[in-house]
């Protein structure tokens, strides 16, 4: 089985072309780079619908296969922009229409921990995802996956970009403050917000600014802001891992390419006998191919749309999705 999976919830644009062993045929992504401030939901829609029609064309001459050699097509239906989402799904209609394929919806979220989960070879791990509009720790359980924790206000990943933005630079923040992050060495205190298994960010980037505009150099604000985020995220992971008892934890979303943030994450969860998997930055970041991927698993297990009933959900959740391709 060969599934083209289209993604478009926020400023990536990818088709992914995968086979029934997880194997990556073709993958072409474009993302949009906003002239100044953070990403213009209908901009970035834009971007999608003008580079989408061939984008496609590129993932299918690197894979080699024709629409004929096409069973499905997936795409992100949630959670993500609305403009975004929709110039997506628009092209993932028109594809399944002309090509007479059926037409697979795929959350998001759900993508990045089965991209994960296949590639780590773990069959129930836990899963930290971290990007720009999700913060979440997640679990499988009972028929579908459970958000354990999550961010209480704004994700990490738009935090870093709206943190990187106020101290001068340009979107996207979370690579240009990691590397500011390496030549930072003075430690200062921020606020630690988490509230049970919860985290939240929207005081820490206030107190950063703060720091900034008070004299701290630009590298040790980074390098505190790093310390202290992915304290956070490494803290209610830990305490996800004692309450579910499990052994191993996957990261996915872009800020799980964080070497800090995996070098953390990883530190502990060896200090309590496990293992953690982190994808290559490729499959960590948007892309088609875990959309792709997931739609390979729904469609196996009977999941379609018809294109009338196809409308995206941009604030769909991870934990009110329904997974029948996995069991308990």
């Amino acid at each position: 089985m060969v599934v083209l999976g289209i993604e478009s919830t926020a400023h990536t644009a990818s088709v992914g072309i995968v086979s029934d062993r997880a194997e990556v045929l073709g993958i072409a992504s474009d993302m949009y780079r906003p002239p100044a401030g953070g990403i213009h939901p209908r901009e970035a829609a834009n971007h999608h619908v003008e580079l989408l029609p061939g984008l496609v064309r590129q993932a299918m001459d690197a894979a080699h296969v024709d629409p004929s050699g096409i069973d499905a097509v997936a795409f992100a239906q949630g959670p993500g922009l609305g403009p975004c989402l929709r110039a997506g799904a628009t092209v993932a209609r028109m594809l399944s229409l002309v090509w007479e394929k059926p037409l697979v919806p795929v959350n998001h979220c759900v993508a990045h921990v089965e991209i994960a989960r296949v590639l780590s070879g773990l069959e129930d791990p836990l899963l930290l995802y971290a990007s720009g509009g999700n913060t979440q720790v997640i679990a499988y359980g009972r028929g579908r996956y459970r958000v354990l924790g999550e961010t209480l206000d704004i994700g990490i990943g738009n935090f870093l970009d709206k943190l990187w933005i106020g101290l001068g630079g340009k979107f996207p923040g979370g690579p240009a403050l990691e590397a500011e992050a390496k030549q930072g060495t003075e430690l200062h205190e921020l606020p630690y917000s988490v509230h049970g298994m919860d985290v939240a960010f929207s005081g820490m980037l206030t107190a950063a600014l703060q720091l900034h505009r008070t004299g701290v150099a630009r590298p040790d604000v980074a390098y505190s802001v790093e310390t202290t985020a992915y304290a956070m995220l490494t803290e209610i992971t830990e305490r996800a891992l004692a309450h579910r008892q499990r052994d191993h934890v996957v990261l996915g979303g872009g800020v799980a390419c964080n070497e800090r943030l995996r070098g953390m994450v990883r530190t502990m969860v060896e200090a309590r006998g496990g293992t953690m998997f982190a994808p290559p930055r490729a499959m960590c970041v948007d892309n088609g191919a875990m959309i792709a991927w997931t739609g390979r698993m729904a469609f196996r297990a009977g999941v379609t749309a018809a294109v009338e009933d196809s409308a995206v959900l941009p604030r769909q959740r991870t934990d009110l999705v329904p997974t029948p391709w996995r069991t308990d």
